[in-house]
C-alpha cells in the first residue's frame, strides 16, 4: 500500500513542481561511481592492465602540468596577452592554440649609446643568410647535372608527381592564412617522407607562412624529425623568419617567440642550426640577442649541450652578442668541466691588450663568471684576469669583479687566495 501511495503522490505533482524540487534539492550528483568488484573468475591480467593505465595517465598529467608551467610566457616581456602552450611533442589533430597573430611582445628598450658600441663589433662583410629555397635549387641543379651525365639527356627534372606537387602547394596556401584550428594532414606527413621532406617543405613556401603556422610547423618538426633534420629546418626556415620579423617590427610575434621555445626541445639541433649560425654570421643585433637570450634563459638545457655551446662561443670571433649568450648560459649555474672554464678565461684574456672600448655586456659576462665559478679558477687564471681589468675596466662593474676574485679560494686549494696587482694600466706598446 505504501508503494502505491508514493506513486500516486508523485504523479499528482505537476511538471513545474518536479523541476523546482529537483533544482532546490541539496543532493549533489556523484562525480564518480566506484566500479563493481570483479568476480574471482575475472582474468588477473585485466586488473593489472587497469592499474598500469592509471599510473601512466597520472604520470602523463603530471608531466603535462610541468610542461605547462615551463611554457608560461616570461613576465619580463610584458605580453599583451598570456596563454599556456601545448605539449611540444603533441602533433595530434586537436585544435591548436587560440592566440591571435596580432599578439606581440612589447619592444625591447635599447640604449642608443650601448647599441652604437655594440654595432662596432658586427661583421659587415658577412655573407647573406641562405634560405631553404637556395638549398633546394642547388640540389635540383646538381640532380639535373647528374641525370644528364648518366643518361645523356638534358631537361629531366626530378620531383614529385604533378598531383602531389599541387597538394603541397595547396597546403602552402592554407598555411599562408592559418591562424588556428586543425592543420592539413599532408603537412603533418612531411616528416615521414624520408630524404624528400625538404623538397616537400619547399613546395609549401615556408617564407609565406603565417606566424601561427611557423609555430605549429616548429612543434611538429621538432617532435618528428631527427636531430640533424630538425637542425636543417631551424637553420633554413626558423632562423631567417625570426630575424626578418625582429628587423621589420622591432619586436617578435608571440607565435614566433613560442616557436623558439619549442625548438629548444631538441637542444643539439637548436645550437647547431639556430644559435651558433646566428653568432657566426657576425650580424646579430642587440635587439635580436636580448629577445632570443630571454627564451634561452627560461628553458632548461642539458649540461652537455650547454657546455659544448659555451666552448664553441668562447672560441668564436668576438661580437657583443657572444657576451650576452655566454652570460645567459653561465647564469644557469652548471657544474662546468674545467676545459670549458679554461676556454672562457682565455676568451676574456684575449682582450688584455685590445685598445677598443668594450660594451657593458662584456664586463657583465666577466662578472657572472667571477661570481659563479671563482673557486674553479686557478691562481694563474685569476692573475691574468686582474691584468685584463687593468686595461679593460668599468667604473661600477670592475671593482665588484676584483672583490669576487680576491676574496675567494682557488682551484684545488682550500685556503689560498690571490692578491690583486696594482691598478696601474699596462702598457700596450
Amino acid at each position: 500500500m505504501g508503494k502505491i501511495k508514493l506513486e500516486k503522490k508523485f504523479h499528482l505533482k505537476n511538471l513545474g513542481g518536479q523541476i523546482e524540487e529537483h533544482e532546490t534539492s541539496t543532493v549533489q550528483p556523484k562525480l564518480y561511481s566506484k566500479p563493481p568488484k570483479k568476480k574471482k573468475s575475472d582474468d588477473k591480467d585485466e586488473s593489472i592492465d587497469d592499474g598500469l593505465s592509471k599510473k601512466i595517465l597520472s604520470e602523463a598529467r603530471l608531466q603535462q602540468r610541468e610542461l605547462a608551467e615551463n611554457e608560461a610566457p616570461p613576465a619580463s616581456h610584458n605580453l599583451v596577452k598570456k596563454k599556456k602552450a601545448k605539449d611540444p611533442v603533441d602533433d595530434s589533430d586537436d585544435d591548436s592554440e587560440s592566440e591571435n597573430e596580432d599578439e606581440v611582445y612589447e619592444p625591447v628598450v635599447v640604449d642608443e649609446g650601448e647599441d652604437k658600441l655594440f654595432n662596432k663589433f658586427l661583421n659587415p662583410s658577412s655573407q647573406p643568410t641562405r634560405t631553404l629555397a637556395d638549398i633546394i635549387m642547388e640540389k635540383i641543379k646538381e640532380k639535373e647535372t647528374e641525370i644528364g651525365t648518366n643518361v645523356g639527356t638534358e631537361g629531366v627534372q626530378p620531383g614529385f608527381d604533378a598531383r602531389v606537387e599541387n597538394l603541397f602547394k595547396s597546403v602552402g596556401e592554407v598555411l599562408n592564412k592559418y591562424r588556428s584550428g586543425k592543420l592539413p594532414k599532408a603537412f603533418k606527413a612531411i616528416p615521414n617522407l624520408g630524404d624528400r621532406w625538404e623538397e616537400a617543405l619547399f613546395l609549401t613556401e615556408p617564407e609565406t607562412w603565417s606566424a601561427a603556422a611557423v609555430f605549429q610547423g616548429t612543434r611538429i618538426f621538432a617532435s618528428n624529425l631527427k636531430s640533424d633534420q630538425a637542425q636543417t629546418f631551424y637553420n633554413l626556415v626558423l632562423l631567417p623568419r625570426i630575424r626578418d620579423d625582429i628587423a621589420e617590427y622591432k619586436r617578435l610575434n608571440f607565435h614566433l617567440y613560442q616557436a623558439i621555445k619549442k625548438s629548444l626541445f631538441k637542444p643539439a639541433a637548436f645550437f647547431k642550426g639556430f644559435l651558433l649560425p646566428l653568432l657566426e654570421s657576425g650580424t646579430c643585433s642587440l635587439r635580436e640577442a636580448v629577445i632570443i637570450g630571454s627564451v634561452l634563459s627560461k628553458i632548461s638545457v642539458p649540461v652537455l649541450h650547454s657546455s659544448a655551446a659555451l666552448l664553441r662561443i668562447a672560441e668564436m670571433d668576438y661580437s657583443g652578442a657572444n657576451s650576452l649568450f655566454l652570460r645567459v648560459l653561465l647564469e644557469k649555474r652548471y657544474a662546468l668541466p674545467y676545459r670549458v672554464i679554461d676556454a672562457l678565461v682565455a676568451h676574456f684574456c684575449n682582450f688584455s691588450m685590445d685598445k677598443r672600448e668594450l660594451p657593458v655586456l662584456f664586463h657583465q659576462c666577466l662578472l657572472t663568471l667571477a661570481q659563479r665559478y671563482k673557486e674553479d679558477l686557478s691562481p694563474e687564471q685569476k692573475q691574468h684576469l686582474f691584468i685584463l681589468m687593468q686595461n679593460q675596466s668599468h667604473p661600477k662593474i670592475t671593482p665588484e669583479i676584483r672583490r669576487e676574485l680576491a676574496n675567494s679560494k682557488c682551484r684545488g686549494d682550500d685556503d689560498m687566495a690571490v692578491e690583486p696587482p696594482s691598478l696601474e694600466p699596462l702598457s700596450v706598446d
